[in-house]
């Protein structure tokens, strides 16, 4: 018999999913509002997505969307795709292409969808899956409708209303409705409303929303992310199940004994003969993280990293005695190992649930949900702080994260104690890049150097994996880094890595055949040879959006420059030093008989600041531009 409450739901649903979709005119590009359509790629005409929860196990999701595409930038955003798995299945999806005049030119039915995996070749195994409409537009404008209805037996990852998803794209209406038939504790949280046009109507049990008329919004330099910028709602239930596991959690503390008793539980045990190495391994050390060294040492060196996305595997980890057996595990497979190994050795460590990316994305403090984490790394406790350890890094120095996983909010799972903290964050004068090079300039416009150049912080990051490439690498590298030098040769090179301080250092012999401009007799050149920020963010007539700076960096540098001889120094740049909100520079220069010497200090500060900063922070990096670019004169001596 079916069942007579989700029948009228899905009826009432429909109804409104269906009331703008007969009015033709959302087909034809000619019908967008003219606001609408300035500086955007394309135009969300309709998108409407509803939900429905049956039962704790029991999950409809119904999305129609009708986007016209105005040029090829603009075809990312059509969206006709959907994943699906055994516990994900899609029951309906097709698409329909119109043109420029709204008339119906090709038409998808499931059959006609391109059935692929949904992950890319690092994953060893995963039933995941997608079905994806491959379309070749014939010309621009035209309009694609999509329709897709999902049945699903996971009610603990309810989508997020995201009814902006990207930038260069407007949108004339999008609507999310929900409706928690099941009584399962219904949360919610909303995100950036302030300065969009939405509307809402929600009950203890249901959500809807609708947002109208968003003009295309603006990929401004140094934006904020986008979960700091775009309207957003973070659904939710208490009670769930995800692929088959139930769970109760109304905030973090719950989530995290889900994921300890649900998840973690038991599987923790390696074998005995490992257990007897590493014991041996670390029979000497009495430090807790002296012993934690010698484990994710041993990890490094005797695994590997392979994503595993199989049914719960994309949330729990398989067993530390899989992982041991394998030699191979996911970031989930291989934390879980390591801490088991931890566990082994009498070292404490927590499982840790992170947003991982260049852009720092903290998990809600305020709201516990399995829709936010896209990594595990692991917690080792000292007196006062936390040793962060990225497990799936074989490269990575103990207690160094990067910023892959940097300053952001994660959760420490723990038992009974699972609490939302704060990863490392690196400081903005500790990311040093010092350099010191002896470069001695030829009259023909070239120069020799030899240079040393130390990293710490975020800047070792960007230096560290030189010495695992080969020679064409390393010298494609320098090429690039220093493209402003003509016929840049790397005459040699060598670098000491030393992990203990976090330290990278590159020892290096280069020359030029050509690098300043000969006038007349004259020599002119840029004494900043190694180091030169040309870095001016664009210009805007009317910034539209605040900005940030994610992280601050310290460089400083020392060039003995020893000019031709038969050559003098007609004038050397004036001392520069500029300081401000945003950080600090400073250039010296002296000179003694064909000695001058470089001094250069840049400093700059990670910070959040408003739309009205922009062109002060601008105005800091043209100085800064004008201070790398000067330039000394040499006149030959008569």
């Amino acid at each position: 018999m079916p069942n007579i409450k989700y029948t009228i739901s899905a009826l009432l649903f429909f109804i409104s999913f269906f009331t703008l979709a007969q009015n033709d005119y959302i087909y034809s590009s000619k019908t967008i509002p003219k606001n609408l359509t300035g500086k955007a790629n394309a135009v969300v005409r309709y998108n409407e997505i509803n939900v429905v929860i049956e039962s704790k196990d029991e999950l409809s999701i119904i999305e129609k969307r009708v986007v016209t595409v105005l040029n090829e930038k603009g075809v990312s955003a059509i969206g006709a795709y959907s994943g699906y798995d055994r516990y994900n299945k899609i029951k309906k999806i097709e698409a329909k292409v119109f043109n420029d005049n709204g008339e119906e030119i090709k038409k998808f039915k499931k059959k006609d969808f391109i059935d692929r995996s949904a992950v890319d070749g690092g994953t060893l195994y995963s039933d995941s899956r997608l079905l994806l409409m491959g379309y070749t537009p014939v010309s621009y404008p035209f309009t694609v409708e999509f329709l897709c209805e999902i049945e699903s037996s996971n009610t603990a990852a309810i989508p997020t209303w995201r009814p902006i998803n990207n930038y260069y794209v407007s949108v004339q209406k999008d609507s999310y409705n929900l409706i928690d038939n099941a009584n399962l504790g219904l949360r919610y949280k909303e995100k950036n409303f302030d300065e969009y046009n939405i509307t809402k109507k929600n009950t203890s049990h249901s959500l809807s929303y609708t947002l109208e008329n968003s003009n295309s919004l603006l990929n401004e330099d140094l934006s904020p992310t986008y979960n700091s910028l775009f309207p957003q709602v973070l659904i939710a239930v208490e009670n769930f199940s995800f692929y088959g596991v139930e769970g109760k959690a109304k905030n973090w503390l719950e989530f995290g004994e889900w994921i300890n008793n649900a998840l973690l539980e038991g599987r923790n045990e390696v074998m005995e003969e490992t257990k007897e190495e590493i014991l041996k391994l670390t029979d000497t050390y009495i430090d807790p993280l002296e012993k934690a060294k010698v484990v994710f040492k041993f990890v490094q060196e005797n695994t590997r990293y392979i994503s595993v996305q199989v049914g719960i595997g994309g949330v729990q980890p398989i067993s530390a005695l899989e992982v041991d057996e394998l030699k191979y595990g996911d970031c989930k497979g291989l934390t879980n190992y390591t801490k088991s190994l931890l566990d082994v050795v009498g070292v404490t460590s927590y499982y840790t649930i992170v947003e991982a990316g260049r852009a720092i994305i903290d998990l809600e403090d305020d709201f516990a949900s399995l829709e936010q984490g896209n990594h595990i790394i692991l917690a080792i406790p000292t007196n006062d702080d936390m040793v962060w350890l990225d497990c799936t890094s074989q490269q990575h120095p103990f207690n160094f994260i990067g910023d892959f996983t940097d300053n952001r909010n994660v959760l420490v799972v723990k038992p009974n104690a699972s609490k939302i903290v704060k990863t490392k964050v690196y400081i903005d004068s500790l990311n040093y890049q010092t350099t010191n090079a002896n470069i001695k300039l030829e009259a023909n416009g070239g120069f020799a150097s030899k240079i040393i150049r130390k990293t710490s912080g975020l800047q070792y990051d960007n230096r560290f994996n030189l010495e695992r490439k080969t020679n064409d690498e390393v010298i494609k590298f320098y090429k690039y880094h220093w493209s402003y030098i003509n016929n840049l040769k790397i005459l040699q090179y060598k670098f000491h890595n030393n992990k203990n301080d976090i330290e990278f250092t590159e020892y290096l012999d280069v020359k030029a055949d050509s690098y300043a401009s000969i006038l007349d007799k004259n020599i002119l050149f840029k004494p900043n040879f190694l180091n030169q920020n040309s870095f001016i963010p664009t210009r805007y007539r009317e910034r539209k959006m605040p900005f940030e700076i994610s992280r601050g960096y310290l460089d400083e540098d020392l060039f003995n420059i020893e000019i031709p001889e038969g050559y003098e120094i007609e004038a050397l740049p004036d001392i520069v030093y500029i300081k401000s909100e945003f950080g600090e520079y400073k250039l010296e220069l002296s000179s003694n008989d064909n000695l001058i010497t470089y001094k250069r200090k840049l400093f700059i500060k990670k910070g959040q600041y408003s739309r009205t900063d922009y062109k002060s922070y601008r105005d800091f990096r043209k100085q800064i531009s004008k201070g790398d670019n000067s330039k000394i004169v040499l006149k030959l001596i008569n």
